[in-house]
């Protein structure tokens, strides 16, 4: 489902970074683990198609993703990608639905209004379907960002640093959202991390080091 090939990448004037080969299969969740600096948000963009490789390559179901042109992998990163990024970003003018309803508009899919509300219930913020994102606390914010992730059924479904600040309790019950709604639609799930505690909920690792 995943997988890289001899994959590369070089910010300008710095030493290129060198990632192992991954393949990850449909529906296994993975933990990426590694130190600061190791280049571990860098291959997440990498293999969410928004970094470009200096070599090698990222495939998605047999899609290799440095073969698409600018806008068809815009459409294919929209319908097979989910990111859920550190710090969520949201449209500030635009409500949760609304921001749901774009990332449907911009990977070319028809709006569902079911679909984005059922979702939200199902994540416990259905009740926020109309509040601006900027309204929203911390763990609504998580889960309004995992609810766009998830909008359009990804097979793969990327999350960079998912707990890193959060205490036990909430880490558990954040890492037992994102496996229980990727089982939901049969995604793989990465998780990219720094934090040792998620060792004892993945049995799928990948160790990087700098």
């Amino acid at each position: 489902m995943l997988k890289t090939k001899d994959l590369q990448y070089a910010y300008q004037n710095g030493q290129p970074l060198r990632f192992p080969d991954i393949q990850c299969g449909r529906g296994e969740h993975w933990l990426l683990l590694g130190q600061s600096g190791c280049g571990k948000t860098t291959l997440l963009h990498l293999l969410g198609g928004l970094l470009t490789p200096k070599s090698g390559s990222v495939s998605i179901g047999g899609t290799a993703l440095n073969g698409l042109s600018s806008s068809a992998l815009d459409k294919f990163r929209g319908k097979k990608i989910g990111v859920i990024f550190q710090v969520p970003h949201f449209v500030r003018s635009l409500t949760v639905g609304e921001n749901m309803a774009l990332a449907q508009q911009l990977a070319g899919l028809p709006i569902d209004k079911n679909r984005i509300q059922k979702l939200l219930d199902r994540l416990a913020i259905g009740h926020k379907l109309d509040s601006k994102a900027s309204n929203l606390s911390q763990g609504e914010r998580q889960r309004a960002a995992i609810a766009r992730a998830l909008i359009n059924q990804p097979e793969v479904i990327l999350a960079d640093e998912p707990t890193s600040a959060l205490d036990d309790k909430n880490t558990d019950e954040v890492i037992k959202l994102l496996e229980d709604t990727a089982s939901e639609v049969n995604a793989t799930l990465l998780v990219v991390t720094h934090d040792n505690r998620l060792k004892e909920h993945f049995a799928k690792r990948i160790n990087l080091k700098v």
